[in-house]
């Protein structure tokens, strides 16, 4: 597979991401759909230092797994005690956080 092949598909993956953040209501969906985009990232970085040498793409790419790791656990944290207090997780019907 070439680069333009990589870069497709991780442009296609980014879109699903944007798409499910921008579409769903419910939190937990938009929490994958953002760790979607992250890994769409990630596959691009590390595609590029894969063609091109001299680049370390695949260093940051472990930078951005440890950071979608520990944005999953916060997320999903806050998450959990939102829908604990609130009994859902829409987020729409969410005004906890507001003023």
């Amino acid at each position: 597979m070439t680069l333009t092949g990589y870069l497709i598909l991780s442009a296609i993956l980014f879109t699903l991401g944007v798409l499910g953040v921008l579409l769903r209501r419910n939190a937990i969906m938009i929490l994958m759909s953002i760790e979607l985009m992250l890994n769409a990232v990630n596959l691009a970085m590390v595609a590029f230092s894969r063609f091109i040498p001299g680049l370390d793409g695949q260093v940051i790419s472990f930078l951005i797994i440890a950071i979608a790791a520990a944005e999953a656990a916060v997320g999903l944290a806050l998450v959990v005690q939102v829908a604990r207090d609130r009994q859902t997780v829409d987020v729409d019907d969410l005004t906890l956080l507001r003023g």
